[in-house]
């Protein structure tokens, strides 16, 4: 029969050690009767079998297991130890034992008298790999839903804090806007009366209160244990369980993101779980620092577009009245005064026409169509004032995604600048990059030195005395528009190289 023999004192040895186990140990014999239980073993075995199969003194041995242990013969112990004793080969396995609400990792040896069972108390492990799993879930769930294009900003923060609030087991999750002495709930997800959108508090009625005192989570998991009874946030929300953390925009305050319960949690939030809460106060602090940014965009854009109006209908009217009256004058009188007349007028066409091209230009490009590279740079060539200049292609493949008008204009302000600088007879070449990342602009022109390539850019930069200081503007701000990049570089010919990359081929 399998388990420790009697009698000797190395047999004794054997049974002290089996007892000290802190893992289960018991031994059957061929007819499922347990011969020998170690102290861990025999507990098992007792909250398992009825109270009459138990012996004196909470004894086991000598019981028939599976007689002894009601509902047994449904259960993936009794599958897999009769495999066991059938193949005579061991098994091992995971099981849930609900008598004492225990993950065991099983492992069965049989022999030719029955078998030895070893069971180690894995629930630990288990809910640590299920914590895991639900923490994975959670933060691809927090991805799908930040990515979401189509919901408003309000709508995914509604969407993050019903997902916290599955991920902690608590049922309210709602963010605040303080200022002012109040707090104001802006986006909630609870069934709390007083945490819903809308509703405002004094802050010194608020549990938030304590959340901006901190540079970190406000925890609390029993809030009457913890010493709240007596504060004014817990006589008015009566909340048990709360984590709640700061909401920064720009480096100011916002509010607070925060999940709660009216009753106690029992067990302290997790460092994950904490994490998991001050990843969606850094989500929310960026989403709102981005919608501002992008209001902020839109007002200057908006000033830009009316500064654009007035341009076009206030200067532009006068200026063309002004070169009616110079082509009068020019048909009464020969003056040397007139061609410098006739050159400002010039310039302020020229300013008039970039400045309006630039409020145009800085617009997102979200339709791009497949455009013929070659062929666009040919019809830029052509309208680009070059003269006796030479343009050459060098594409690999036909068309690239874009908007057609702004990539031909900005073609042409870079064969401007190339006619500019390299002379009348300057060759261009446009040519694909190696990697096939965009496409580049080159010159065999004097080029540009390496500590002025950063501010080419820039509003105003020219170097040249009758140039607008708009025109290499107006190309970085296609190639934003289009979510492209551009840098320069020195050509083959000692000239520019303007090289534009995150182009897509049609």
């Amino acid at each position: 029969m399998p388990g420790p023999p009697r009698g000797s004192n190395s047999e004794r040895d054997l049974q002290t050690v089996l007892d000290r186990m802190a893992d289960g140990f018991f031994a059957l014999d061929a007819d499922w009767t347990v011969t020998y239980a170690n102290d861990a073993g025999r507990r098992i075995l007792r909250s398992a079998m009825s109270d009459e199969a138990v012996g004196a003194n909470g004894a086991v041995e000598g019981r028939h297991l599976w007689d002894s242990i009601p509902g047994s013969a449904e259960t993936q112990f009794y599958d897999e130890y009769h495999r066991a004793m059938a193949t005579q080969e061991p098994v091992s396995f995971d099981s849930y034992y609900e008598p004492l609400g225990t993950w065991f990792d099983v492992r069965v040896f049989p022999d030719d008298d029955g078998l030895s069972v070893y069971l180690r108390d894995v629930s630990e492990r288990r809910e640590l790999e299920r914590r895991q799993r639900e923490s994975l879930k959670a933060i691809q769930q927090l991805y799908a839903v930040s990515s979401d294009h189509d919901r408003t900003f309000e709508e995914k923060v509604e969407a993050i804090l019903r997902l916290g609030c599955e991920y902690l087991d608590v049922p309210n999750g709602f963010l605040t806007r303080i200022e002012d002495g109040k707090q104001r709930v802006v986006v909630s997800h609870a069934d709390h009366p007083l945490l819903q959108a809308g509703e405002t508090c004094p802050l010194d009625e608020a549990y938030c209160k304590r959340t901006i005192e901190r540079d970190t989570l406000l925890t609390v998991v029993d809030a009457s244990d913890e010493g709240w009874e007596s504060d004014p946030a817990y006589e008015t929300f009566g909340l048990e369980t709360y984590l709640g953390g700061q909401v920064a925009v720009d480096g100011e305050q916002y509010g607070t993101l925060c999940f709660a319960a009216t009753t106690p949690r029992g067990e302290p939030f997790t460092d994950t779980q904490r994490t998991f809460v001050e990843l969606l106060t850094r989500w929310v602090s960026y989403e709102l620092e981005r919608q501002r940014a992008a209001e902020r965009l839109e007002r200057e854009r908006n000033r830009l577009d009316e500064f654009a109006s007035v341009v076009s209908h206030d200067l532009q009217n006068p200026l063309t009245t002004a070169r009616g009256w110079l082509d009068l004058l020019a048909d009464d009188c020969d003056s040397d005064h007139l061609d410098p007349v006739e050159r400002s007028l010039s310039r302020m066409e020229t300013l008039i026409d970039d400045l309006l091209t630039l409020a145009r230009e800085g617009d997102a490009v979200d339709d791009p169509r497949p455009v013929d590279l070659v062929a666009t740079a040919t019809d830029a060539w052509e309208t680009a004032d070059t003269r006796r200049g030479t343009l050459e292609t060098a594409v690999d493949g036909g068309e690239i995604l874009a908007d057609a008008a702004r990539l031909r204009q900005l073609l042409e302000n870079l064969f401007r600048n190339a006619a500019e600088h390299g002379g009348e007879d300057a060759t261009v070449t446009v040519g694909s990059l190696a990697d096939g990342s965009g496409f580049y602009v080159a010159d065999d022109g004097p080029g540009i030195p390496e500590d002025e390539r950063d501010r080419v850019f820039e509003t105003g930069y020219t170097t040249t005395a009758d140039g607008t200081g708009f025109g290499l503007n107006i190309v970085g701000e296609i190639v934003d528009a289009h979510g492209w990049a551009i840098r320069v570089v020195e050509s083959e010919d000692g000239g520019a190289r303007f090289e534009v990359t995150g182009v897509e081929s049609a």
